[in-house]
């Protein structure tokens, strides 16, 4: 399987519900904290190729000067509310001059990114549905009046355009502010102590990253998709153990997928939990062996017996499936009618990766087994032998030092990073793999936030550390570096304006799978 842009529709998906498991994580919904934010200045933007997206933002004048200025028919402006938020907003509006004889009618255009402030949407020709760009057309028919904003928005800009008034009179704002929402506690994560301030604000920016995907589930980005990824979720609790600690958002979201598998069992890439929770057509190999791995990592950080016996069958049947799919070399099919994630590389077979992380999470669920005293371990470490004899008799070629995917014996740094991680090779052979990867810099690199996470963990565990801080520092610290408030859902060094949707108005930049490094930092002490 190579990396074409699909989108799966299955219009036979059959979901069967688990009330109870529903129940249970209808009573783990969290309250949200709540803080008012304001504006900090006005702003405008300018053109300047050197800095990412062509596109920068200067200030204007101060936010103290908002309550002076009059606006009519075709002006405009920028507030910059000075960091990233996700909340609901509203403002005051006054008409100075004679009576408003005509209603305002008024664009706003929110947006996290300068870019979003400078290139029209109306311009957008991306293969996601424009419908995620975040604007707004309103008429205001009584003024003065309060206007809230029904919507919860994801944003530091907002430009306020006035559309038309009447000749007769113009508009001041007054006490614009956004009522920002999360479900993460900020003030209870220690700061991080470290000499090293680039850590200290990859550390910062992680953590800011996680609480703003922190709402009522963990979403994978605040403005697109706005809903619970299995994926991002086992990357989002592992930084939530060691930030937030709040376990019940992690056990909630793992009874929402358990409340609703399909009807061979199989969890859902994905859910939606409004109006009610349904679980998505979407169904990723590697995201439904997450669910195992997830699991595995709520346990043992918090010895939940409870929780692992109700969701061990759940867990279970997810190897069972994923083992289906092997042939009789005990090597996953590799054909155009199965998705895997993986990264959004494009080109990038699936098949080695997928082969490796079956291999990665059945030793998780061996280990859950062990807890457990379950029978199905002795079955479990059979195939478990099986599937790592058939990777390095099949997947190893010997010749080049690389494991090899796909007909065409495809050698991408996805399947190297995760044969490590799966950990089928001697310490010292992956220790060598891993130099060599970084050495001969194969042509099928990495796309994502996503895997670049996978890297940094394979370096720190061959006990590459330093390598592994250097490669954070060039990537978190980069999107530092270029403006990032949150770490973003896509950054390619190389390729800045990279966007496998199509532009880079739609991508997210606030996501899941970005919020690693303070789980990297905290977790291994770099």
């Amino acid at each position: 399987m190579s990396n074409a842009l699909h989108i799966q529709k299955n219009d036979h998906y059959v979901t069967i519900y688990n009330e109870d498991f529903i129940e249970k994580a209808n009573h783990l919904k969290p309250e949200l904290y709540t803080t008012i934010v304001k504006p900090i200045s006005i702003v405008k933007v300018r053109k300047n190729s050197e800095v990412i997206h062509g596109w920068e933002v200067e200030t204007e004048a101060p936010i103290s000067a908002l309550n002076e200025r009059k606006y009519r028919k075709d002006e405009s402006f920028i507030l910059d509310f000075g960091d990233h938020y996700v909340g609901y907003i509203s403002m005051n509006i006054r008409p100075v001059g004679s009576p408003p004889d005509a209603p305002l009618r008024l664009k706003l255009t929110i947006g996290e990114m300068p870019v979003e402030m400078a290139e029209p949407f109306e311009e957008y020709d991306g293969w996601l549905s424009s419908s995620w760009l975040q604007e707004e057309t309103i008429y205001v028919d009584v003024l003065p009046g309060k206007i809230d904003l029904p919507r919860r928005y994801c944003f530091r800009y907002i430009k306020f355009e006035i559309l038309d008034t009447s000749p007769k009179y113009q508009v001041i704002f007054e006490n614009v502010e956004c009522k920002a929402v999360t479900s993460a506690n900020i003030a209870g994560v220690k700061p991080l102590q470290h000499t090293d301030e680039m850590l200290k604000r990859i550390d910062k920016v992680s953590i800011k990253t996680l609480a703003d995907c922190m709402q009522d589930v963990f979403e994978d980005g605040p403005k697109r998709d706005r809903r619970l990824w299995l994926g991002d979720l086992r990357l989002q609790a592992l930084a939530d153990y060691e930030t937030f600690k709040t376990k019940d958002l992690v056990k909630r979201c793992l009874y929402l997928f358990a409340g609703v598998p399909d009807d061979r069992g199989q969890v859902t890439a994905n859910v939606f939990t409004a109006p009610s929770l349904i679980a998505d057509d979407t169904v990723l190999y590697d995201y439904s062996l997450f669910f195992a791995a997830t699991l595995h990592d709520y346990y043992f950080a918090t010895k939940d017996i409870t929780t692992l016996k109700e969701l061990w069958p759940t867990a279970y049947r997810q190897i069972e499936l994923a083992l289906a799919r092997l042939d009789n070399r005990c090597i996953v099919k590799d054909s155009s009618d199965w998705w895997s994630f993986i990264d959004w590389k494009d080109g990038l077979n699936k098949q080695t990766p997928s082969q490796a992380i079956l291999i990665y999470t059945m030793k998780q669920a061996i280990r859950l087994a062990e807890v457990l005293a379950r029978p199905e371990k002795d079955w479990l470490e059979i195939q478990l032998t099986n599937t790592i004899e058939g990777a390095i008799k099949y997947l190893w070629d010997e010749q080049q030092k690389f494991f090899i995917s796909g007909d065409n014996r495809q050698v991408s740094w996805a399947s190297q990073i995760w044969m490590v991680l799966a950990d089928i090779l001697p310490f010292e052979e992956n220790k060598e793999l891993m130099n060599r990867l970084l050495e001969d810099k194969p042509e099928c690199g990495l796309a994502t936030p996503y895997m670049y996470h996978h890297l940094v963990e394979a370096l720190i565990l061959v006990d590459e550390k330093e390598k592994a801080i250097s490669m954070m520092k060039l990537y978190w610290g980069g999107m530092i570096e270029d403006g990032a408030d949150t770490f973003w859902e896509l950054y390619d060094p190389g390729n800045k304006n990279f966007s496998p949707y199509g532009s880079d108005l739609i991508n997210s930049y606030c996501h899941a799978w970005s919020c690693t490094p303070t789980y990297l930092i905290r977790k291994y002490k770099l």
